[in-house]
């Protein structure tokens, strides 16, 4: 009679890989449709006629910090699910939420025909989409990594993180298509097609998704603590919540994680959503140029991460991440002087070169923050270090960068010292996570070899992140 229990875990990495992209790339399309048309229309369709430029332009940035201020919630109640329940089905939810959220947006009444009701109403769809993207990056990121084989982590967690790059390339490259039809038509309902194209890439992760089994690190994790659970009531005790034993035993790993993810997150929206404001505003640099950009980086940015990804498992997922932290430093100030110059080539050159050095965090930096966390609270812990880094870094960098233009009357200098201080700042906590993740490798191995009888220490192998 055959076993069924092989039949549960058809799972091979590519696969896993690819579901964890699939949901990712909508998840990340919806969220950066939001940023590209905070930058170019919020600001027009949604809020008074009469408002001051640089408020309406604020205002419509603050429509976009506000879905990061939920993202933690996400985190916490999406990454409880997946701890508790199981990654699969929390993976559908969050795709549902984003989706619906996304085509209610391309649905919405202007300021012009409901008055103050219009941003009310894209505020509460905006916190509808941060509460998802909270539990989506933990949940596609271990799908990707758990079902990694040994010393493959770096390279199949990225996939999860390429979501990011898909999702910007379909994002700008249907803006950049909806411009064709001109500047009136675009601001009347050309910005509402990509949000409701939308729902036909919901259907796709769905069915991609739905076909997916849960990893074996999930089934294992669901063994454990049923075995956990019957001595803890045995003994007349309660489990502890996953949340409440992350902050209990890894709130150092999540602290340095957020830090470390500063750049990738906060930093990523410095050079896309600001650059794109700071060159037509400050600039009066043509939209479509700077759209084709961005697109033309991303397209980058998918194409050389699993590479790099490839690279960090040979090298180290740290060294590779620090080298691309550094690449973001010595790039900053050039990517706007060459915005200065107006020349569209030496734009271009730029923009790709600090895609480039960004690309270097995205793939590795998946494994690094999924090792960092033991299985049973994987979810949670990466989560909330990816999602607190995001309320603080990437939805304030876009307002912080503009205000701090504003204040030094057109300067870009404020803002790219910002961007390289986070980069610098991610380079030490990149290092603290590959000490942390030692640490405790280390005490698993000892307590492992001493509930074995055995030598701690003797023969230790480094534990792949997705065991």
């Amino acid at each position: 009679m055959p076993d069924r229990t092989t039949k549960k875990q058809p799972n091979n990495p590519f696969r896993a890989a690819f579901a964890a992209l699939a949901g990712t790339s909508i998840e990340w399309y919806d969220f950066y449709a939001f940023a590209t048309a905070a930058a170019l229309v919020f600001d027009d369709v949604f809020f008074p006629p009469d408002m001051p430029p640089l408020l309406k332009t604020l205002s419509a940035f603050a429509t976009f910090a506000v879905g990061f201020l939920l993202r933690p919630l996400g985190g916490i109640v999406f990454g409880h699910m997946g701890d508790k329940v199981g990654r699969k089905n929390t993976l559908v939810i969050t795709l549902l939420m984003m989706g619906v959220a996304s085509f209610a947006i391309g649905l919405l009444p202007t300021y012009a025909q409901i008055g103050a009701w219009a941003p009310a109403l894209l505020v509460l769809l905006r916190l509808i989409q941060g509460i998802a993207i909270g539990g989506e990056w933990g949940g596609a990121v271990l799908v990707a990594v758990e079902n990694a084989p040994k010393g493959r982590s770096a390279f199949f967690g990225s996939f999860a993180q390429l979501g990011s790059s898909v999702g910007a390339l379909l994002s700008t490259g249907a803006f950049s298509l909806m411009h064709l039809f001109g500047g009136d038509a675009f601001q009347e309902w050309g910005w509402r097609v990509p949000f409701l194209a939308s729902a036909v890439l919901v259907g796709v992760g769905l069915f991609v998704r739905l076909k997916l089994e849960e990893s074996p690190v999930m089934e294992q994790v669901r063994a454990e603590r049923k075995s956990d659970g019957a001595a803890v009531r045995e003994g007349g005790g309660k489990e502890r919540l996953p949340v409440v034993e992350v902050f209990q035993t890894s709130w150092r790993t999540v602290l340095v994680g957020i830090f470390a993810l500063a750049t990738a997150t906060g930093g990523y929206y410095m050079v896309t959503t600001y650059l794109l404001s700071y060159g037509t505003d400050q600039l009066r640099l043509s939209e479509s140029m700077l759209l084709d950009g961005l697109t033309l980086a991303a397209l980058l940015e998918l194409l050389v991460t699993p590479g790099l990804a490839w690279l960090a498992d040979r090298l180290g997922a740290h060294r590779v991440v620090i080298f691309g932290l550094a690449g973001v430093i010595v790039l900053a100030v050039p990517q706007f002087l060459a915005l200065g110059t107006g020349n569209v080539l030496l734009i271009y050159l730029t923009m790709l070169a600090t895609r480039f050095a960004m690309s270097a965090l995205y793939g590795p930096v998946a494994a690094i923050i999924a090792e960092g966390f033991a299985p049973r609270v994987r979810y949670t812990g990466i989560s909330l270090s990816y999602q607190i880094c995001n309320m603080i870094f990437g939805g304030l960098a876009p307002m912080a960068a503009i205000s701090l233009t504003a204040f030094a009357h057109g300067s870009y200098w404020p803002a790219a010292t910002m961007l390289m201080a986070v980069s610098a700042l991610g380079i030490w906590c990149t290092a603290r996570l590959r000490t942390y993740r030692v640490r405790r490798e280390t005490a698993a191995s000892a307590s492992a070899a001493h509930a074995s009888g055995a030598e701690p220490g003797a023969g230790g192998q480094q534990v792949p992140a997705g065991t």
